[in-house]
């Protein structure tokens, strides 16, 4: 007779998600309730407040014309954030981005846009390589 093994239990259990009244952990939920109980009169989550991180951004090149070149052979996330908070809070400067390889893909899936299309999508003129001899004009 050949004895059945018995498959082990699940490791890893996810716990089963609590009614958090509308906060958004327990911790807060906890806070609140503490809060509360303390008699203290609260607000949770009030209107959200703006905030801008002061950062300076340094061009890598200025042609004598004015245009700014910024040069990207691997372009991230924070390089994506930064020149599009640098284009939107110098709307008049013309900046233009040179990739090495304006055809890499931003992210993994075969869907995900490339350098150049982002450049596009977000009103950048951009090139590959060198830099035309139109921007020079």
């Amino acid at each position: 007779m050949v004895k059945k093994r018995r498959r082990p239990a699940a490791r890893y259990r996810s716990k089963p998600r609590r009614d958090l009244e509308g906060y958004a952990s327990q911790f807060e939920l906890d806070t609140a309730n503490d809060l509360a109980r303390r008699g203290v009169d609260y607000r949770y989550e009030g209107n959200p407040l703006p905030f801008e991180i002061p950062c300076l951004y340094v061009w890598d090149f200025q042609l004598p014309n004015g245009v700014i070149v910024e040069t990207k052979g691997y372009f991230d996330a924070d390089d994506r954030r930064k020149m599009r908070e640098v284009k939107r809070a110098h709307p008049t400067l013309d900046i233009r981005l040179l990739f090495m390889k304006a055809s890499n893909k931003i992210g993994r899936g075969a869907r995900s846009m490339t350098y150049g299309e982002w450049a596009t999508r977000n009103g950048f003129c951009w090139a590959e390589g060198t830099v035309p001899d139109t921007w020079l004009l």
